[in-house]
């Protein structure tokens, strides 16, 4: 009869890791980024959603071509325009990443192959943020060419943007997925956090006009108000002051309680 020899103290009741992996958390956050991407787009929803969007702004390029007024006619002013659908639909992208897990009952299997959760909800940020950025630069792409086509139809033709501008633009579109995202996160479900991201900003951006003491408060919280300079040519210390107050109040505190509540919720 044979025998195994025992083997070292330290090494006993371990399974050698493959080269390259990680132990007691799951895949990495780069690789778990990268699957967050797939399947973003993998789902109908999803694919559907970047479609529309990618129409949405030829479709606007179209209407600054033919229906603006030729000053009007720039490279700025058409990716300002031209990244507007961007900034309302993909928060709604945001959400469903953040409420995929639940309302396809896919938990229980990211989360037993990828314990650490919190691991899970940094890749799927980091991964709508990426999206926010692919999104401002296709639509940059597509501006330059309706920026030529605009020359050639008697537009300004104007090519001036600072790196300033590009790079409010681009925080406009990151800010507006996170928001979603966190949404998503808080309220963990698909057709219940996409209403409530519409309807609630846009009902206290109501209230804030129409409310004479809620409108300093307004100046403040309201995110639709705040964002507003972010599409301008500059902005002021006050406005980024009332944008970060807004931004925290809209995308820091529901993702931290979202992020608590993914962190504890039971996974059946």
């Amino acid at each position: 009869m044979t025998t195994v020899q025992d083997a070292p103290a330290s090494t006993a009741g371990t399974v050698p890791a493959e080269p390259g992996s990680r132990t007691g958390g799951g895949a990495s956050l780069a690789r778990l980024t990268t699957v967050e991407l797939r399947k973003l787009a993998d789902t109908r929803a999803g694919l559907w959603l970047l479609i529309v969007i990618g129409l949405a702004a030829a479709a606007t390029a179209v209407i600054m071509i033919t229906a603006a007024p030729d000053a009007e006619q720039t490279y700025y002013g058409l990716l300002a325009f031209g990244l507007l659908p961007a900034s309302v639909l993909l928060p709604v992208l945001g959400i469903l990443s953040m409420t995929s897990e639940w309302s396809q009952r896919t938990a229980l299997g990211t989360f037993t192959l990828t314990p650490a959760r919190g691991r899970v909800v940094a890749a799927k940020l980091v991964a709508v943020a990426l999206i926010a950025v692919a999104a401002t630069v296709a639509a940059a792409a597509l501006s330059a060419v309706a920026n030529l086509i605009a020359i050639g139809t008697g537009g300004a033709g104007d090519w001036e943007i600072t790196v300033g501008q590009l790079a409010r633009l681009l925080l406009n579109q990151v800010v507006f997925v996170l928001m979603g995202s966190a949404f998503g996160a808080l309220l963990m479900n698909s057709p219940v956090a996409i209403v409530l991201y519409f309807a609630i900003p846009a009902v206290w951006s109501a209230l804030g006009a129409m409310v004479t003491w809620l409108g300093r408060a307004a100046e403040w919280l309201d995110i639709n108000r705040t964002a507003i300079p972010l599409s301008e040519a500059s902005m002021t210390a006050s406005q980024w002051g009332h944008l970060a107050v807004s931004c925290a109040f809209w995308v820091g505190l529901p993702l931290v309680l979202g992020t608590v509540r993914m962190l504890r919720r039971e996974v059946s």
